[in-house]
């Protein structure tokens, strides 16, 4: 399977494909297919299965040959069936999406030392045991081609997930503000600390799909947000609070003012000459 290096995101941050309108919606797929991305990532919990329901709707519209990869959670599984709860939020998203296989299916949940399906919280031994066995019986059935994970929690438990042989791809947070998953974190540094799991992907060749590249927006510039984003966001793997965030992307105006890039947003672009910064 060959990606386009950018995808397609439908998420519920952003939120075209949560409360857009429905031609809006198509457009916005149809210029991105245009474009070269064949890659559309979405999940369960994205408007409460809304996301998947309009991507399946304009992918069918568009007659779209593209991949697409979803996300299952347990938060309201049984904890002590868990590899039910597996089977049934795949075969949900299924239904939503009107597809009878999805490319892509990722664990949504964060990884933890304690398992607590209402707070998605699952453990590395969850994950390895009636997880994998839910994953495995739904590809024998067809209805998915790989397995994934959404890289977030204990860092710990992160890398040994990646390094069992169980996934084929890692979602990371990969920013200016937490540059963590690929290079050393500074000392003192009071974020979670992903230890350079992009390095550990590689090594065991397992895929990475960075997310959070702009940091929920607090890397753009600009704290307005369009209509049909969510107003208020919570961080992953950065400040305890989006205006933390803000305050420390503010640090790296100098990456425009240098003329490194020409506006916030194509900071991304130059971590390796601000990385001494970092």
């Amino acid at each position: 399977m060959e990606f386009s290096e950018i995808g397609f995101g439908c998420g519920d941050v952003g939120g075209l494909m949560v409360r857009g309108e429905p031609a809006d919606q198509v457009r916005a797929v149809a210029r991105a297919m245009e474009l070269g991305i064949n890659y559309f990532d979405t999940a369960s919990r994205y408007g409460g299965g809304q996301s998947e329901t309009n991507l399946g709707r304009v992918l069918k519209e568009l007659s779209a040959d593209v991949f697409v990869g979803t996300k299952y959670s347990l938060g309201e599984a049984d904890p002590n069936e868990l590899k039910a709860g597996v089977i049934e939020s795949v075969e949900a998203s299924l239904k939503r999406l009107g597809r009878e296989q999805v490319d892509l299916i990722q664990l949504h949940d964060r990884i933890s030392s304690q398992t607590d399906a209402s707070a998605r919280a699952i453990t590395v031994s969850d994950v390895l045991g009636e997880v994998r066995e839910a994953l495995e019986v739904l590809k024998s059935q067809g209805k998915v081609r790989f397995y994934g994970m959404t890289g977030v929690g204990e860092p710990k438990g992160i890398h040994e997930v990646v390094a069992s042989g169980l996934v084929s791809t890692v979602q990371t947070v990969y920013n200016l503000i937490n540059a963590s998953a690929g290079a050393a974190a500074p000392a003192g540094f009071d974020m979670p600390d992903y230890d350079r799991l992009i390095d550990l992907s590689v090594e065991k060749n397992v895929g990475v799909i960075v997310i959070r590249v702009l940091a929920a927006g607090a890397l753009t510039g600009t704290s307005v947000r369009h209509p049909v984003a969510v107003q208020t966001v919570a961080p992953i793997g950065s400040g305890r609070d989006f205006q933390q965030d803000e305050s420390r992307a503010r640090q790296f105006a100098f990456i425009v003012d240098e003329g490194f890039a020409g506006d916030r947003s194509e900071e991304r672009r130059v971590g390796k000459e601000c990385r001494s910064r970092w």
